[in-house]
């Protein structure tokens, strides 16, 4: 009776270890809704083929309306690897068990890419100073609220640096993707909105005379390129094929320069190996822009405001600390 007790509780063992080790039949890859589902199926797709020859399992592409679609999806383990920006790849980090593996590196071979604030050429506005001037006058076209370049940094840098709330300042803010907003301001359905470098590159492969309308009238400081991230729990196996293959892609073999050309529509030159640590710039900004807050909120008692200021900035230095090493 103990033994066949004992073979049964083995067998059990035995199946459990042979599910969890078991490999994916499909790797779905998520991908940020920076442009119109048509446009990125487009840029994508081609890399996607690459991938799942490579790693010798389907890969299969995840859109999303938002950001937030993507980063729900990694949480709930129907995207196992995605493209994100800085800020959403720091939600998927912190929220949805992932983890960051490599980063884009723009054609131009700069470690990041700046946010722009754009408007039409025929508009009159030729700087942030002009933008905030006129802006109970004009419609802003803010980004998606998880994106970097297209609502963290310049809702920081262009706006609370300069004590303006968008929502106060302008005369009327809509949301959109950066392919969006560019759109909107080339058609002077938007009078200013957000976009980044890297975007305005592909924008103008995809759309060159609508490129053509568009003015920028304020960079940010660099931004660390995007990251790829997969969840922490995909195989150790499965890890090592899709890195492999994306550190290799456009770098060395015999495909070089066909990969070159699958990389050219995204506006990049290769991939470098990164991790966690590369957020951590952003996570500065997070911490600043609620720094500013807590400076600015006069409903604060002076001790609780010194307390919460002390603890941000002990925050900051430890980050530092990091970023220095």
């Amino acid at each position: 009776m103990f033994s066949r007790i004992l073979l049964t509780a083995c067998l059990i063992l035995t199946l459990a270890a042979t599910a969890v080790a078991a490999e994916p039949t499909t790797l779905h890859f998520g991908i940020i809704s920076t442009a119109s589902h048509q446009t990125l199926k487009k840029r994508w797709e081609p890399l996607l083929a690459d991938m799942q020859k490579s790693i010798g399992i389907k890969v299969q592409a995840f859109y999303a309306p938002n950001y937030a679609g993507v980063i729900e999806a990694m949480r709930a383990n129907k995207v196992q690897v995605a493209w994100f920006g800085n800020k959403s790849a720091i939600e998927a980090v912190d929220h949805a068990y992932g983890e960051v593996f490599a980063q884009a590196v723009p054609l131009d071979g700069t470690p990041g890419y700046y946010s722009h604030l754009i408007v039409h050429k025929d508009s009159g506005l030729n700087s942030l100073e002009d933008v905030l001037k006129h802006a109970k006058k004009l419609s802003f076209g803010n980004g998606d609220p998880n994106s970097t370049s297209g609502f963290l940094v310049p809702n920081y840098y262009a706006f609370a640096k300069h004590k303006v709330d968008p929502k106060l300042a302008f005369k009327s803010i809509v949301n959109a993707s950066h392919e969006g907003n560019a759109l909107a301001v080339a058609a002077k359905q938007v009078d200013v909105a957000t976009n980044n470098s890297v975007n305005l590159q592909r924008f103008g492969k995809s759309y060159p005379d609508k490129r053509n309308q568009l003015k920028v009238v304020w960079t940010s400081p660099l931004i660390p390129s995007d990251a790829l991230v997969w969840r922490a729990d995909l195989s150790e196996k499965l890890k090592g094929k899709v890195r492999d293959m994306l550190l290799a892609y456009a770098v060395k073999g015999q495909n070089v320069e066909s990969e070159k050309q699958v990389l050219a529509p995204l506006a990049w030159a290769y991939f470098r190996s990164s991790d966690n640590d590369q957020l951590l710039p952003v996570r500065q900004l997070e911490l600043f822009k609620t720094r500013t807050q807590v400076e600015a909120d006069a409903a604060l008692a002076p001790a609780e405001k010194a307390q919460q200021l002390a603890k941000i900035d002990a925050k900051l230095d430890e980050m530092q600390s990091k970023i220095k090493r």
